[in-house]
């Protein structure tokens, strides 16, 4: 299915539930339905016709249903009428079964039918006359005005339906019908409803009249015999202008009667005509309320229209309406005449001279509305060529006199101006430019009116205003002639016109255009037309121009073509044209005639403006070209003696006679010096003040001096300088300053000003002489004048334009002969700069000024002196040939670029911008570093002007130097400094460091880097920031090539470092700019920071740690401390080199640089270093070569180098450890104290050994490489250390599998004789641990290893030997068979022994546990020797079961437990069981009991045997053994047979117990006691005797 049928059954979906809803009672909801459905038919273009027929009933009955809404009824009228589209004959039968014959219908009927016949003209007509016919039997039927309102409706519809059929009934579909019949019936209603309801109706009903009268009456016209009729009815549609709300529809239907009238070529009646004219005129211009707009515009169309059927009448009736005076009427018609001509009607064009006639008659009005709608005509009939020869140069003058009256009335009106009349004249101004811009002078009879009068306009002041307009005016004419000149058979254009008119003459036109051509160089279109003008008239000035000028403009006007053109350079260029062209001409009487002209036309300008001083020097410059030296010489007396004619007097005269005396200096010169001695009684500088007469004074003369030296021929000027010209200004300066006849310092600021200029002139003249020869003598004066006047102004502010004024005579004078030294330029450059740069801030400053104006002033006088200050500079430092000399200069703003204050620091930098830029040529040898240093960083000040001034001077260095960089990229990131953004403009200026550090000289990079660390002690933050940036960047791009200056760098950034420290920013940038250098050198950096003084200060660390953060660098840095800690303990030997490198390694390290590359290395090195350095002690002068003041906190600190070393050691092993090469010692940070003592340090090197990741065998390997040569070191403690070391490694077989640890075995052995204890200890360690490690090294070497160890049991003088040698046969022999001991074994058991009782609780425990293990290895031949030694041995494991130590507690029952066996003594486990059930200890004296009972019964023998052996232990050292030896003796005792009894040496043991009841502790006292009644008691029962 497509889309059309898609929506098409949408549609029809949408009717059907549409019209269900129809059915339905409800009559709110109506109306949306028939609004919804009205949309939907006219958007349908196919409709079901049983949904038509069904649409048209429900509309149709809804639209008569008078129960219905209104609103609703209207619309299902709408629904009705759109249904016609698609079934015209069935909504018309069903409109006409309802509209019959005399019955009144229904209101609604009435209106289908009239919509009907608007909306289906051609359908409708055939049922036209069956609708009239009914309609005529209505008529009488309605009373109702709504029911008269319809049907008047319903005429107005079919009168125009049946118009258009008459007019255009061939375009219908159908034969022709009788439109008269139609006519016919239209007629008679319309009569009907005229006669009977027109007199007598409402104002509702008199409307609805109205809107049917002009279709009715338009419609009858076509009826010859009806017209008559329908024409009478005409004035009743007049009468009814009465009221403004119907107003538009009366105007209405009469435009359709007058369109119907043109139509048919009806003529109208003369009165009715002129009735029609006045009413209309009445629309356009009614009082006293102003016409509604629709309204106006519909007359204005009736207006077009009788223009094209009435021209003649129109314009006559204007005319006469014109005479009238009365403003809106005047207005009025000017309006209507002027939307007649702009339609172009062709019968309106016959009657211009009327129109022309009838427009001068309101010339002479002077109302502004009527002048404004009179040049608006004018406008209009330039445009459409409504002026003709004879009567249209009037209107011409007109535009122009209304432009010249508008200015006078607001310059200076006759009486006091409103606000209104001020706007109105306004508006005539600009009408009337608007007039003449729009004014094409080419048009049709246009050159015959305007030529040549219109020169007239040129010169006049009055019409200045219009030479924009005027000069294309012009220009157009002569152009178009000249284009006609080559064709004879048109007549020329511009002849001219009869009649008396007074033209400019050629020496007119030429001083007019030629000062107004000065504008041009502004880009003012008055100026460009004036040149332009001037370009056409070379013939009408002076014939002979016309080639000269033929060749100067071209050149002349290119110099316009750029967008900024020179003021200067123009007016030099116009007067060189002036003065080639008198040349040309070489007619005195013309040049005489042209000054004089130039003089007559002096009033036309302002004194002020541009083209007042150009004049005067195009007066000069004619003067000077002037032949006739005695009319010269008048004319200049003339103005001397009377200068008001000139206007400003002063500049008048001084440009005329400055420009003048390049011709005629000698005249000049004596016309002046006359002047001065015949007036010298009368002149001076308050005459003109208090007489009130306008004339010269000494001061305008000194002036003239200056601008006669500046003009005049350069060889003649300086054979006269000093007795004519400055002699004579020096002269009137004293005169003028004396006060009483004596000389003060003048405090005029005129006098100041003008004895400044003279005296900057005559500078200017001299340089321009070019005589190298020529000696100023009296430059020192003049210099020493400007110096005062500057030294006198005030140094809060600046209303005086002196400074300015002065600094440029001085710039000047600095550079005439004879030349100042460099102490004279540098006073006069710091006098000016301190008399400058300390103003307080422009907008302080500017506060001073009262008015705008005045602080206008003031910002202009800053802004030129600092331009001024900037200049003076430049010149005297680029115009002397020695650098150091710049330098010295330069220097002299050093304090000022730098200062806190902003404006300061502005004012500086852009007096250095000026100095640095624009193409300077530099002393070959100027440095530009310490300047690049001082300037750069300033591109990120707080001012956007010193950012700019900062960047523009940083580039400018560089074209000092003569390398240009990327200038445009430069200059493109310099604008983007004005943004305030920090962030930005700290971006833009490290790209410009980027761009522009690869260019500094490297042997600059020292200069420019002291002076950026100096910024950094005291910028601003910003400019801190970037001079960090700089800095940075400058060392990354030249870093390599510094290395002869890394020593004075290096020196340089730790002098700054203290006062860096104080600013957090600075600081850090410090350092990252040692981190750059080391990135390129990173030994020397080493070397020289090694250098520091030990203990390292703050910092020193620092510094160490910052290259260490480096990430770039921080590998190559280690490897260099490593490398150097290398050498430094090549010899086995620690000097203050190799501590200084631990140290710093400290600081590496800690920062957290990874030491996995160097890590064998480092550790190793720092081990031996550790090793070298244990014991000793540094002096005091070796350890620090200075005195430190101790911050805050801190200690001072011990000589000690053994705990650097240690601290670096431990520093490495936690960066290890967070690196997986190492983990957490079992001696906790206890290790590194033991590893520092000389008593602990194997113990601490064992821990540390043992917290090595033995896992990564690589490393470990390379470790041990690394370590292996401290074996065999000629440093006892090197060798201990590594013995140390290695003896913990011997246990981990993955590094006997991977190492070579078999060299370390037999080193180990051989150490293990040594005489040093410690290293025999360490020795023996790691034999024993071999048997960890490689037990099968143990097999193999046996003898040899045990050997050394048991040796190691004799060395009874230090028991720690003893205890590793019990320790390591224990290890060993767990390994070993009895038949591997046999040969050691009696030795090792009674060696072992001997250490039951040792001190060392270490010693006897491992003994014990050797001899535990002793047992497994008896074999047969050793067993009843051993079972002999384990009865010696009972005593000691039966007392030390309550050893202080636990441990061996334990220990002794678990031999106890092995043991028994041997002496058939198995029946005791049960006693003994006791104590490994888990339960707490048994009291000694119970256990002791038992265990004696159980062994009394098994063998007295043994029991006999502990006791003989008890008695030593009476004096134990410990308590615990003393109290347990006392009650074993008392069980024993209890359990002797009477045999032993007999035995018993009971003194003795009386008196030992005698003894140990004196026993300091309580429990052995008690134990004696006890001890010694159980003996009693025994004796008793044994009847012995004690």
């Amino acid at each position: 299915m497509t889309q059309a049928m898609e929506e098409s059954v949408e549609t029809f979906g949408d009717i059907n539930l549409t019209l269900s809803m129809l059915n339905m009672e409800d009559n709110i909801s109506k109306e949306d339905i028939y609004g919804h459905l009205t949309s939907v038919i006219q958007n349908s273009d196919i409709l079901d016709d049983a949904i038509v027929q069904r649409l048209i009933y429900y509309a149709s009955k809804d639209m008569r249903d008078n129960n219905i809404l209104r609103e609703t009824r209207m619309l299902a009228g709408e629904v009705l009428v759109s249904l016609a589209a698609h079934d015209f004959n069935s909504v018309m039968y069903e409109v006409q079964s309802n509209f019959r014959i005399l019955e009144l219908p229904d209101e609604f009927i009435v209106l289908a039918l009239a919509e009907l016949a608007t909306s289906y003209v051609s359908q409708s007509i055939p049922f036209m006359m069956m609708t009239l016919l009914t309609m005529q039997t209505m008529l009488r039927l309605a009373d109702e005005e709504r029911m008269k309102g319809v049907f008047c409706l319903a005429l107005e519809k079919f009168s125009k339906a049946i118009y258009k059929y008459v007019n255009h009934w061939r375009d219908f579909p159908y034969p022709r019908l009788d439109a008269n019949r139609l006519s016919d019936k239209i007629f008679m209603l319309f009569r009907y409803i005229m006669e009977k309801w027109a007199p007598i109706t409402s104002p509702v009903q008199t409307l609805a009249i109205i809107k049917a009268h002009g279709p009715t009456v338009s419609l009858l016209l076509h009826r010859e015999d009806l017209c008559e009729y329908a024409l009478d009815q005409v004035p009743w549609l007049l009468n009814q202008y009465k009221d403004k709300e119907i107003d538009f529809h009366i105007t209405q239907s009469l435009k359709q009667i007058l369109t119907a009238v043109v139509l048919y070529d009806t003529a109208l009646p003369k009165d009715l005509r002129k009735t029609i004219f006045i009413n209309l005129l009445n629309q356009v211009c009614r009082l006293p309320e102003p016409p509604v707009k629709e309204n106006e515009l519909e007359a204005s169309s009736c207006f077009l229209i009788l223009a094209h059927s009435n021209p003649a009448d129109l314009v006559e009736f204007f005319d006469e309406q014109m005479r009238s005076n009365n403003e809106t009427t005047r207005m009025g018609i000017l309006t209507l005449l002027r939307s007649a001509i702009n339609a172009e009607e062709p019968k309106l064009r016959d009657h211009i001279t009327s129109i022309e006639r009838t427009v001068k008659v309101v010339m002479s009005d002077l109302n502004i509305k009527v002048r404004n709608s009179t040049l608006l005509l004018i406008q209009t009939m330039c445009e459409k060529c409504y002026i003709e020869a004879r009567e249209g140069w009037p209107l011409i003058d007109y535009i122009f006199s209304q432009f010249a009256m508008s200015n006078k009335n607001l310059e200076k009106p006759m009486k006091p101006n409103s606000l209104k009349d001020e706007k109105g004249e306004k508006s005539v101004r600009e009408i009337s430019l608007e007039v003449l811009k729009t004014l094409d002078p080419l048009v049709i009879g246009m050159p015959q009116v305007l030529w040549p009068r219109i020169l007239t306009f040129v010169v006049p002041a009055e019409y200045t205003g219009t030479l924009d307009y005027l000069f294309n005016i012009i220009r157009s004419l002569i152009m178009a002639e000249e284009r006609k000149k080559n064709d004879a058979k048109e007549s020329t254009a511009l002849v001219i016109s009869t009649g008396a008119v007074k033209l400019p003459s050629p020496q007119q036109l030429l001083a007019r255009l030629l000062v107004i051509s000065i504008l041009a160089s502004l880009g003012k279109l008055r100026g460009a037309g004036a040149i332009g003008l001037l370009k056409i008239l070379p013939e009408i000035i002076h014939p002979k121009l016309v080639d000269l000028w033929k060749t100067r403009f071209p050149e002349l006007l290119q110099s316009l073509e750029g967008k900024n053109t020179s003021i200067i350079l123009w007016e030099t260029m116009l007067l060189q044209l002036l003065k080639e062209s008198l040349w040309k001409i070489s007619d005195v009487a013309w040049t005489i005639q042209l000054s004089q002209d130039f003089n007559e036309q002096m009033d036309s300008y302002s004194n002020i403006s541009l083209e007042k001083k150009f004049l005067w020097k195009a007066l000069g410059t004619t003067l000077a070209s002037c032949q006739d030296k005695n009319f010269v010489s008048s004319q200049i007396k003339e103005f001397l003696i009377a200068p008001n004619q000139l206007g400003d007097q002063r500049q008048g005269i001084t440009s005329i006679l400055g420009y003048c005396a390049e011709s005629h200096l000698d005249t000049v010169l004596k016309v002046l010096k006359t002047f001065q001695d015949r007036e010298k009684f009368f002149m001076n500088r308050c005459k003109g003040l208090f007489s009130g007469k306008k004339s010269l004074t000494k001061t305008d003369v000194m002036v003239i001096y200056g601008a006669v030296a500046l003009h005049a021929p350069k060889v003649q000027l300086l054979t006269r300088l000093d007795q004519d010209i400055v002699s004579q200004v020096l002269f009137l300066y004293g005169q003028c300053s004396q006060v009483l006849g004596m000389s003060v310092m003048s405090k005029d600021m005129d006098l100041q000003m003008s004895f400044t200029r003279s005296i900057t002139e005559i500078g200017i003249a001299v340089l321009d002489a070019e005589d190298q020869g020529f000696k100023f003598s009296y430059k020192e004066v003049l210099l020493g004048y400007m110096l005062d006047f500057i030294r006198d102004e005030p140094l809060d502010s600046l209303a005086s334009p002196v400074r300015w004024k002065a600094l440029i005579a001085i710039r000047y004078l600095s550079k005439l002969n004879p030349q100042l030294s460099l102490n004279d330029h540098l006073n006069i450059l710091e006098e000016n700069i301190r008399r400058l740069l300390p103003l307080p801030p422009l907008e302080k400053l500017k506060d001073e000024g009262e008015t705008d104006k005045d602080k206008e002033h003031i910002n202009f006088l800053y802004e030129r002196s600092m331009d001024a200050l900037g200049r003076l500079l430049r010149t005297m430092m680029w115009d002397n040939v020695k650098a150091e000399d710049c330098q010295e200069m330069f220097n002299l703003l050093r304090m000022w670029l730098v200062s806190q204050k902003d404006w300061e620091r502005e004012r500086a930098f852009q007096i250095t911008a000026k100095v640095l830029t624009n193409d300077i040529e530099a002393p070959e040898n100027f440095k530009i570093g310490s300047l690049l240093g001082l300037l750069a960083p300033h591109s990120c000040d707080t001012l956007p002007t010193i950012r700019q001034a900062a960047a523009s001077s940083t580039i400018g260095l560089f074209c000092i130097r003569g390398t240009h960089p990327e200038v445009e990229r430069l200059q493109d990131l310099q604008g983007g400094l004005q943004c305030d953004d920090v962030q930005v403009q700290i971006k833009i200026s490290s790209k410009i460091a980027k761009i522009v550090s690869k260019l500094i000289p490297t042997e600059e990079i020292l200069m420019f880097l002291e002076e950026t660390l100096d910024g950094l002690e005291s910028l601003n933050p910003t400019c801190t920031h970037a001079c960090g940036i700089w800095m940075i960047t400058v060392l990354k791009e030249q870093g390599a090539a510094l290395e002869e200056q890394l020593l004075e760098i290096l020196s340089m950034i730790y002098h700054h470092m203290p006062v860096l420290r104080q600013k957090e920013e600075s600081f850090q940038f410090m350092l990252k700019a040692i981190s750059q250098i080391a990135s390129f050198h990173m030994d020397a950096v080493v070397a020289n920071l090694l250098q520091k003084p030990l203990p390292f200060d703050r910092d020193t660390k620092t510094l160490w740690k910052a290259l260490a953060e480096n990430t770039a660098s921080s590998g190559k840095l280690l490897r260099a401390l490593t490398d150097k800690l290398e050498n430094e303990l090549e010899d086995d030997l620690a000097g203050v080199e190799a501590i200084a490198v631990a140290c710093a390694m400290y600081e590496v390290v800690s920062t957290g640089t990874p030491v996995t590359n160097l890590y064998p290395e480092v550790f190793t090195l720092l081990l031996k270093l550790v090793s070298c350095t244990l014991g000793q002690k540094m002096s005091t002068a070796t350890w620090s070569r200075r005195r430190r003041v101790l911050q805050q906190g801190e200690q001072q600190q011990t000589a000690d180098p053994c705990r650097l070393s240690t601290a670096t050691l431990k520093c490495v092993q936690a960066q290890a450890m967070k690196e997986g090469l190492a983990k957490e010692s079992d001696e906790g940070d206890n290790l590194w104290a033991l590893l520092s003592s000389p008593s602990t340090h194997h113990v601490g090197v064992c821990a540390l050994a043992r917290s090595m990741a033995v896992w990564q065998y690589g490393l470990m390997l390379d470790i041990m490489e690394q370590l292996f040569s401290s074996l065999t070191s000629s440093s006892e403690n090197y060798r201990i250390t590594g013995t140390a070391f290695f003896s913990e490694l011997m246990k981990e077989p993955i590094l006997w599998k991977h190492g070579n640890l078999r060299e370390v075995l037999i080193l180990m052995d051989q150490s293990a004789w040594d005489s040093n204890a410690t290293l025999r200890q360490m020795a023996i360690r790691g034999l024993g641990n071999t048997a960890s490690g490689a037990p099968h090294k143990v097999k193999k070497h046996k003898q040899i290893i045990l050997e050394s160890i048991i040796r190691g049991l004799y060395h009874l003088a230090r028991t720690e030997v003893v205890c590793e040698s019990l320790k390591a046969l224990k290890k060993i022999l767990e390994l070993l068979t009895d038949r591997d001991v046999s040969f050691y074994f009696k030795e090792i058991v009674l060696q072992t022994r001997t250490f039951f009782e040792d001190e060392q609780d270490d010693v006897r425990l491992t003994a014990i546990f050797l001899f535990e293990n002793l047992a497994s290895l008896t074999g047969r031949r050793w067993k009843i020797f051993f079972a002999e030694e384990i009865k010696k041995s009972m005593i000691s494991f039966l007392l030390h079961l309550w050893d202080p130590n636990p441990k061996i507690g334990a220990a002794c029952c678990d031999v106890l437990i092995i043991c028994i066996p041997f002496l058939g003594l198995q029946e005791l486990y049960g006693v003994l069981d006791h104590l490994l059930d888990g339960q707490d200890l048994p009291r000694a004296r119970d256990f002791y009991r038992q265990f004696c009972v159980k062994l009394a019964r098994k063998n007295q023998e043994i029991l006999w045997i502990l006791h003989t052996h008890s008695f030593t232990f009476f004096s134990s050292s410990w308590e615990m053994i003393r109290s347990a030896a006392v009650k074993l003796t008392d069980a024993i005792v209890l359990n002797l047979t009477n045999r032993y009894m007999q035995l018993l040496d009971k003194e003795q043991l009386t008196t030992r117990l005698q003894a140990l009841r004196q026993d300091p502790c309580i429990s052995v006292q008690r134990a004696a006691e006890a001890a010694l009644q159980t003996l009693l008691r025994k004796c008793k029962e044994t009847s012995i005797l004690l």
